[in-house]
């Protein structure tokens, strides 16, 4: 009887014992007894780059945004984890599976560095939440350069590609290669002869401005000091219709220019694989109040930004469909696996 006592005593002080684990794990990932889902503890936003690039700028911002407005009241923090074209940042979340208080941002490397074999994670191994904004690529030459416009950059390509070198600052058959590319393929040149080269040392523009390429593929925003500085001038960008703002206003479109072609620089954030529904939902509906603040809007103007606004499940197909078309294209450059 004794034994028997014991036991039950026993099963019943397991059983409280898991219920209070129970509890204590629905309050740490934010989960309510009706299914909604609210952070609390610090949130973390990964950049998968150093600081002052495109990732890290758009991480800040939203994160900026976010608290001053109070659209979150919990803390966020952002913390940069650089090397692999984004790979090493993508690896440390992958490692909070499930969490609900990590995630990343990300654009178009994220389909292109593993298409490249150069990352064992895809798109797919992420919960995907929401896209916020479009950036475009511009194409810089040197002030002084011979050509005024895309058309004529582009005829001379045509009867030589291989004699006018191309700088960006992703690897061969990611970002600032590609888009250069796929305005080029639209302009007739053959481009699996254009000569690109690798700037992993973020000294693209003084290549550009000492004569050891011609002709420099990044993002419009980068530009935009020096060509008021006057040392260069932006022949195209890459956007359906000339931006808004000081500088941007000036730069002529591929398209305004008789080239049919775009490339949306789309920037947006992922969480940890299999992160909770609730916590997507969440997340979606504090992403969409950012975009629409009038907050977020001047900081989209103040970096030439675009809205762009697609919640989880549009962006998950949207994703698949770009994947498919760059795949297309690395396979003709024979960068693909």
């Amino acid at each position: 009887m004794k034994k028997f006592l014991l036991l039950t005593v026993f099963a019943l002080f397991m059983v409280i014992t898991v219920a209070c684990s129970s509890d204590s794990s629905g309050e740490a990932d934010g989960s309510s007894d009706d299914g909604s889902w609210e952070p609390e503890e610090p949130i973390e936003i990964v950049a998968p780059a150093g600081a002052g690039g495109g990732w890290d700028t758009t991480a800040r911002m939203v994160a900026k945004v976010f608290n001053e407005e109070s659209i979150i009241e919990e803390s966020i923090g952002v913390v940069n984890k650089a090397g692999g074209g984004g790979a090493v940042g993508w690896a440390y979340v992958a490692g909070h599976e499930g969490s609900g208080h990590n995630m990343f941002v990300a654009s178009p490397p994220l389909l292109f560095i593993p298409l490249n074999g150069q990352s064992e994670y895809g798109h797919e191994d992420f919960t995907p939440i929401a896209n916020v904004i479009a950036d475009y690529a511009a194409f810089a030459v040197a002030a002084d350069a011979k050509w005024d416009n895309l058309n004529e950059l582009f005829d001379d390509m045509k009867e030589d590609p291989s004699s006018i070198t191309v700088v960006g600052t992703s690897s061969p058959g990611s970002m600032d290669h590609i888009q250069f590319v796929k305005i080029a393929k639209a302009a007739g040149v053959d481009v699996t002869k254009i000569k690109y080269v690798s700037d992993q040392d973020g000294v693209g523009l003084t290549q550009l401005l000492n004569g050891s390429v011609d002709v420099f593929s990044t993002g419009v925003s980068e530009t935009v000091e020096q060509v008021k500085a006057g040392t260069i001038k932006v022949l195209g960008v890459t956007s359906e219709e000339r931006l808004e703002g000081e500088i941007l206003e000036d730069f002529p479109t591929a398209k305004e220019q008789g080239i049919d072609e775009t490339f949306v620089n789309w920037r947006g954030f992922f969480g940890p694989p299999n992160m909770d529904e609730a916590a997507v939902a969440y997340y979606e509906e504090k992403f969409k109040e950012l975009s629409d603040s009038e907050a977020f809007a001047d900081i989209r103007k103040q970096f030439g930004w675009d809205e762009m606004y697609m919640g989880s499940e549009e962006y998950s197909q949207f994703l698949g469909d770009e994947k498919e078309k760059i795949q297309t294209l690395l396979d003709e450059l024979g960068l693909g696996q």
